[in-house]
């Protein structure tokens, strides 16, 4: 009981932490869409929204824990609970995905990038992305040998789904994911690298012969980059769960159902918490729009803080005026 209860508690610790910087980093991307009407921003939204639901959805499992033998949880309610918290991690691993998609096609074709994912096309993107999300997360739900035949509190991911249904993400699922990460990677560095040389000759030419030197663009090795912090969060923070998901599978003598869920599962969640972190620290936009908002937050309490003063200030030095009032008019009087 106290193991599950300070399991709760870290749970709500978490989700409470990926709701407000997710949301924080939402609001940021949302002013910039307003601005720029960007169509990547609009991926990068949409990621910030479903790490924002993942930790909405885990808030619910907060109960179960914090109290598991009071008031415990129906199998039926549970299995919708874990099912919505499949969905979207589902969704947050697909447009990490789709990012790297769009930042590979951003280098990989320059000339015909807007022309390709304008409006209409990462619109339908998205759609589609959050369609095959909820059908991954629901589909215990239809098929029975994805679900525990017994249930037993508190709610958890393998107290109703089956390791089979495991076993099927990661090999279906996250491990083609990985690969073409791995593919986009390569692929970008690749091109990243040829741009590399070819302003570096660019620049020998120019100084041979005297003629202007074109600064160094650094947007695809930033590219490159922030794929690359998205791949190595991505693949640290799921990896143990499922291959360890997978050695349940194998073994069925092996007891390994309270490491899963009580570390490797908060392990996989946490990559809700480093997307934002990883967006706010290497998109500039990004982070120039936080500190936007951060200055204009403290502006505006600053100002609540002086009108507080002064309506607190008010009688006194409404007095004051009044005696000094006085006073001169009795002197001029006087004179």
């Amino acid at each position: 009981m106290e193991s599950s209860f300070s399991f709760g508690v870290i749970l709500a610790v978490l989700a409470s932490l990926i709701i407000a910087a997710n949301a924080l980093v939402a609001v940021a991307v949302l002013l910039l869409i307003h601005k720029n009407d960007g169509v990547s921003l609009c991926f990068t939204l949409n990621l910030a929204m479903a790490d924002t639901l993942l930790g909405v959805a885990i808030s619910g499992l907060v109960t179960d824990h914090l109290s598991s033998l009071a008031w415990p949880t129906q199998k039926t309610l549970c299995t919708l609970r874990m099912a919505f918290v499949t969905s979207s991690a589902a969704a947050s691993v697909l447009t990490v995905m789709l990012i790297a998609f769009d930042r590979y096609l951003a280098i990989k074709q320059p000339l015909r990038y807007f022309q390709i994912m304008n409006g209409l096309m990462a619109g339908t993107c998205i759609a589609g992305l959050w369609l095959v999300s909820y059908l991954i997360g629901f589909l215990p739900l239809g098929v029975t040998i994805f679900q525990q035949t017994t249930y037993q509190g508190p709610c958890s991911f393998f107290a109703v789904f089956h390791p089979r249904f495991m076993l099927t993400l990661s090999c279906v699922g996250f491990f083609p994911v990985l690969l073409l990460f791995v593919f986009f990677y390569c692929d970008m560095l690749k091109i990243a690298s040829v741009h590399s040389q070819q302003i570096r000759k660019m620049e020998h030419t120019g100084a041979v012969t005297g003629a202007y030197r074109p600064p160094r663009s650094p947007s695809d090795f930033k590219a490159v980059c922030t794929v690359a912090v998205l791949i190595g969060s991505f693949t640290l923070s799921w990896t143990p769960f499922l291959i360890t998901g997978i050695v349940q599978v194998a073994c069925q003598e092996c007891h390994l159902y309270l490491v899963l869920e009580r570390y490797l599962w908060l392990l996989g969640v946490g990559n809700s918490l480093l997307n934002p972190l990883i967006y706010a620290y290497w998109q500039k936009e990004v982070r120039q729009q936080l500190y936007q908002m951060a200055l204009g937050v403290k502006k505006g309490l600053t100002s609540f803080l002086l009108l507080l003063s002064a309506r607190d200030n008010g009688p006194e030095e409404s007095r004051e005026s009044s005696c000094y009032i006085t006073t001169i008019s009795h002197s001029q009087l006087d004179g």
